[in-house]
């Protein structure tokens, strides 16, 4: 039914609880566009069943009469109805193997498929995003974790008395918790063993940004990458800065041909001709955010080898947390080797044997891989990004998505958005194919 949608109850996990618009986002398009909305009772969502229905919205198990049904996170195959359409983040694109079966299954019964993460401006530039609050949250966590890896050492420091993301209601609560940080490394400094502490950031997207946002409120001094090893080499450290590390695609790959000089073009177009030149950082770093995009044709990051080349040193290295905000497995950082929660968020790798334990304790680094970062600070996070979602709401709500995808009257934006529709991918999405025989 046009001008009808639904918001669907989160079934991937307990923890989730953000949705993709608040009670007053429904109240807005009830009220100026008329749309009918519709609400899966749910018991842990942010904004409770009694807010939607304040809104106007109807609770209701049924979500078929919906011309498309809104959800966060992915969706498995029994949560669907046969030709019904559905917008969340799928992670599809890069033909992730653990979502080719839900896939196959879009395709297998006739559904229609956007993802939010296919809403682009004219630049590409994504739309609909929770990107800044998954850096939020990695930040926060980030530090968490090296407070807790730091104390099991036997060192105090101004990191030991920050909490999970979860345990601050807003955002305000984990920037005071920064402030406050920031003021115990002015007048008690950190001690002698991590002096110099120093923080890289990948990526410069709204992950990073959030992510550095948070960073920024601690008495931070920037290194360039290229000034590292002499910034080291000089010793002239101070044990009350917190020093940063931008990190960009020149400073983290470099062309296989000899002399020849980075290309950025050149790099998105032909990433394999680039091979990743990181590791001479990791032994500079005490925690490193990872915020980049990656896909399988790029160099990694942190690569097993060179984890292990570091630490077989005798002495430890400086390295204690990767925050990999991104959560790709097996991806950009490969120590990565599984998705984590808030229910158990870290594990220490150890690269020299492969051990995975989880907690801080080991000598291996402490990896955070949690793939829902943002839905630690759920409020927040999803009236944000419902604010981003509402100007394309109405359009969703009003189309005739009866028809085939070459007659569809969408926007630039949501058209490119469809990976498939009617159970087959759209044009742009058609290489996502060739996936399904490796995943099976």
């Amino acid at each position: 039914m046009r001008n009808c949608i639904g918001i669907r109850r989160e079934t991937k996990d307990t923890t989730q609880q953000r949705v993709p618009l608040s009670p007053d986002h429904v109240a807005l398009l009830i009220r100026e566009h008329g749309i009918r909305v519709l609400v899966q009772p749910m018991e842990k969502r942010i904004f409770r069943d009694e807010e939607y229905a304040a809104a106007g919205a109807e609770l209701t198990e049924d979500l078929r009469d919906c011309n498309i049904v809104l959800g966060v996170k992915e969706i498995a195959p029994e949560y669907m109805d046969d030709g019904a359409a559905y917008m969340f983040f799928s992670h599809t694109i890069k033909g992730q193997s653990y979502n080719m079966g839900m896939l196959r299954h879009i395709l297998d019964r006739g559904i229609t498929l956007f993802d939010y993460e296919l809403i682009k401006d004219a630049d590409g530039r994504r739309q609909v995003f929770f990107g800044n609050f998954a850096g939020y949250a990695g930040m926060i966590d980030s530090l968490w974790a090296l407070g807790r890896r730091l104390e099991w050492e036997g060192m105090q420091t101004p990191f030991s008395a920050m909490q999970y993301a979860t345990s601050y209601p807003m955002l305000a609560d984990a920037e005071a918790a920064f402030h406050e940080a920031g003021a115990r490394i002015r007048t008690e400094g950190f001690p002698p063993e991590l002096v110099p502490f120093v923080c890289g950031f990948t990526g410069y997207g709204n992950v990073s940004k959030g992510a550095q946002h948070l960073y920024d409120l601690l008495p931070v001094e920037t290194i360039a990458p290229s000034d590292l090893a002499a910034f080291f080499s000089r010793g002239a450290f101070s044990n009350h800065v917190a020093y940063k590390v931008e990190f960009r695609e020149e400073d983290m790959a470099a062309p296989m041909e000899p002399g020849r000089a980075f290309d950025l073009q050149e790099f998105y177009d032909h990433p394999e001709r680039y091979v990743s030149v990181f590791e001479q950082y990791l032994p500079y770093l005490t925690v490193l955010v990872n915020g980049i995009y990656w896909e399988p044709r790029y160099p990694r990051l942190v690569t097993l080898d060179a984890a292990r080349r570091l630490f077989a040193r005798e002495d430890p290295p400086r390295l204690r947390v990767i925050g990999d905000v991104t959560c790709d497995i097996d991806g950009s950082v490969q120590l990565t080797v599984k998705e984590t929660s808030a229910l158990n968020p870290v594990y220490v790798y150890e690269p020299l044997t492969g051990a995975v334990i989880d907690g801080w304790e080991g000598r291996g680094p402490v990896i955070l891989a949690v793939d829902k970062l943002p839905t630690e600070l759920p409020r927040e996070a999803s009236t944000a990004f419902g604010e981003s979602l509402l100007p394309f709401v109405p359009e969703l709500a009003g189309a005739d998505l009866t028809r085939p995808f070459e007659g569809l009257s969408l926007s630039p934006a949501l058209r490119a958005s469809i990976i498939a529709h009617h159970g087959r991918l759209t044009p742009d999405y058609e290489y996502i194919s060739d996936f399904f025989s490796a995943s099976s």
